[in-house]
């Protein structure tokens, strides 16, 4: 018995031990710009993969991987409580972590530390006010044009009617970005796939994820149309291997803003409507007040269920998910979920 706890010792020690060596080891390459690069390649051949792997599959694959990890971590959890079966469940624990976060960095934490797209910019200003209220008003107007364009249901609300050809436009706008910002490979595989999560994320403020085990971009199929679009640009951003949610911001922008598509146009146009008046409105709340009074009656009623859909589902998963988001984003050195500056500062010097 004796025996068997010191092995058991050790082996604890080995899986906390070589936990710190991955840590220390990921900081490491994190300052190395060939193990950047290297990563980056690294990337491209596991997306590659991945989508060819999982896309095919009707469901999100990666949602079930998520769902068996997280029944073997409440079983360990569960386990750790008894006491004939607590060093087993520890050493499982430990190993799995281990395994997981060893995964993870090479599939995709690494890509936190490219060159930010800023440095790419000819032009790197810091945000100004009276440019974000010209762009503001020119998207105002944008918006009010495109909505035009779009379908709506029986309560005048803005209704996407075919979303796989928005998706087909997202993987085609892909291979069109600048190559001075972009010079990723674009597959144009349909990897977008509705969360198994939906109703939970309903509650939880997340409008869609990436998957970085499978390469599978999901999107809440419940949210109200006019952010299903972007999101799915969005995290069609991150399978292109932009990990900085403004990046990917910034990168599903340039995916929606000249798209053919109408929908997409007009998802695009309106988040970045939203997200310019929400860097404008601590500096002058009149000024957005009176944009959103000259909103189109149509963009009024998308604007009203958007609120009343937020405001049902609002709660302390909320507030929950957006402090563990917060902190995630601050771990991988980026702004915070609630920050747009970032995105305004790649919005404005690109459209200066």
């Amino acid at each position: 018995m004796v025996t068997n706890s010191k092995k058991t010792i050790h082996k604890k020690r080995f899986w906390a031990g070589g936990l710190l060596a991955q840590f220390l080891l990921f900081y490491a390459f994190s300052k190395s710009k060939t193990m950047i690069s290297f990563f980056e390649w690294f990337f491209e051949l596991q997306k590659k993969m991945h989508q060819l792997l999982f896309s095919w599959i009707p469901f999100s694959f990666g949602d079930l991987i998520y769902i068996l990890l997280g029944v073997f971590l409440l079983y360990g959890l569960i386990l750790c409580f008894k006491k004939k079966s607590r060093n087993k469940a520890l050493l499982r624990l430990l190993a799995g972590i281990n395994i997981f976060y060893f995964i993870y960095q090479i599939c995709w934490g690494m890509l936190y530390f490219q060159t930010p797209v800023i440095k790419k910019l000819s032009s790197q200003k810091e945000p100004e006010i009276n440019k974000a209220k010209i762009l503001a008003l020119r998207y105002l107007e944008k918006c009010k044009t495109t909505r035009q364009s779009v379908r709506e249901d029986k309560n005048g609300v803005f209704i996407i009617t075919d979303l796989k050809t928005v998706q087909a436009e997202i993987l085609q706008q892909q291979t069109k970005l600048p190559q001075y910002i972009s010079d990723k490979y674009a597959p144009e595989i349909n990897a977008f796939k509705p969360s198994l999560f939906k109703s939970v994320m309903n509650f939880t403020g997340i409008l869609g994820y990436y998957n970085p085990f499978t390469a599978e971009a999901q999107y809440n199929s419940e949210l109200p149309h006019t952010f299903i679009p972007f999101t799915s640009a969005h995290e069609s951003s991150h399978q292109l291997g932009f990990a900085r949610e403004q990046e990917a911001n910034f990168i599903g922008y340039l995916i929606g803003v000249n798209a053919k598509n109408p929908d997409l146009r007009y998802s695009t146009e309106y988040f970045t409507l939203k997200s310019l008046l929400r860097f404008i409105v601590e500096e002058d709340p009149a000024f957005v007040k009176s944009v959103i009074v000259q909103y189109s009656p149509a963009m009024k009623r998308d604007r009203l269920y958007e609120r009343s859909f937020i405001f049902r589902h609002q709660g302390w998963l909320d507030d929950f998910f957006g402090f563990t988001n917060n902190l995630f984003l601050k771990s991988n050195q980026q702004e915070g979920a609630v920050t747009y500056s970032y995105f305004i500062d790649l919005l404005l010097n690109y459209e200066k």
